[in-house]
């Protein structure tokens, strides 16, 4: 019952009611809408732009973009070993003597090439591991970036794909065949640098500063270099060490008879690119590149990148695979092939591994 004197009517408890609703209505409206546009701004929308290049989520990395940095790092270490060359201002000295007891140079070009490339590498790729032939003095610091643009033949053949950042480690060899570097012998040398993910190689560049010759290759990827269309298993062309050659010709012209070549020539890389269909005025061919003795792995992790890319194999003479990670030698000395059965090579020549550790 109302309260004493007032009475009220079915048209004022109808207008009360229509108030009350039109208050929760205004109060709740400013909610929904609010937590409808969050929605709205959560969700891509389809058919949107892609996010920008870099934005790879924290602790990752997009292996294409390493792919094209690491060719531009070649470029730019490369730059400064011709540089160096051309000014015939190498200041070459001996760094120490390798197990063999040959006399190791260390020049300008090296430590130019050397400071370049890692800091263009650490400054695009902080988290990621790299590994140097030279040491890099920290109070010779450079600031070297990086617009991170991708060149066209690169975004035309690789897709992105993203690799957790510590599993990466980055080789770099600055100037690979330094003493042909001191002889002038110019066709030799390369600038390299190669991406191991979880030990395995899988990026692979291999410049040549004096021709402005390029390769690189991704495995599962892509690549701007191919095999050749022929080998010669029966009696293969084979690429050796200018210091070692002596030590391969007789084991190979004991297995593959006397017609064999044994070809000399310096530079892991040079030897790797002899492998395949390189357009190169100096550039030699060979059917096989063997090396007997003990190998750092920035020398050749690079050219097994590229042959991996292709089909081929890099494996130590006993035909294990290389891990590019731990030491930076390699101790078994290397067997590389494209095209080839690969392991048949390796049974016919077994004896060679026996020297590999001397």
């Amino acid at each position: 019952m109302a309260p004493m004197g007032i009475r009220l009517s079915p048209l004022g408890m109808a207008v009360f009611c229509l108030l009350g609703l039109g208050v929760l209505y205004h109060l709740y409206s400013g909610f929904l809408a609010g937590r409808f546009a969050f929605f709205m701004l959560s969700e891509p929308a389809a058919g949107g732009p892609e996010p920008p290049r870099g934005s790879a989520p924290a602790g990752a990395v997009d292996l294409r973009e390493l792919l094209a940095v690491s060719v531009l790092a070649a470029t730019r270490g490369g730059e400064e070993v011709k540089r160096v060359r051309e000014g015939n201002v190498l200041n070459a000295k001996a760094k120490g003597k390798t197990r063999e007891g040959a006399e190791e140079q260390l020049t300008s070009g090296d430590l130019l090439s050397n400071r370049r490339m890692f800091y263009l590498l650490k400054g695009a790729f902080p988290a990621v591991q790299i590994n140097s032939e030279e040491r890099v003095d920290t109070a010779d610091q450079e600031t070297v970036s990086w617009d991170r643009s991708i060149p066209e033949d690169i975004k035309q053949k690789i897709q992105p794909k993203e690799v957790p950042a510590e599993s990466v480690t980055v080789w770099i060899d600055p100037l690979d065949a330094t003493q042909e570097y001191t002889e002038d012998l110019r066709q030799y040398v390369t600038t390299m640098v190669c991406v191991a993910v979880n030990g395995k190689p899988v990026i692979g560049v291999i410049h040549k500063p004096f021709s402005a010759y390029t390769a690189w290759a991704m495995v599962d990827g892509g690549s701007n270099v191919k095999a050749r269309s022929s080998y010669n298993e029966k009696t293969p062309r084979i690429i050796v060490s200018r210091s070692h050659a002596g030590k391969v010709e007789q084991v190979a012209r004991q297995t593959f008879g006397n017609k064999t070549v044994i070809i000399p020539a310096g530079g892991a890389g040079y030897k790797v690119l002899a492998l395949l269909d390189v357009a190169e005025k100096n550039q030699e061919e060979a059917d096989v590149y063997i090396h007997v003795t003990y190998i750092k792995k920035w020398d050749i992790c690079a050219g097994n990148a590229v042959l991996r890319a292709l089909g081929g194999h890099m494996t130590t003479l006993t035909g294990e695979e290389i891990s590019y990670t731990g030491s930076d030698g390699n101790e078994g000395g290397l067997i590389a092939s494209i095209n080839m059965n690969h392991k048949a090579l390796i049974e016919k020549l077994p004896d060679l591994e026996k020297t590999s550790h001397k």
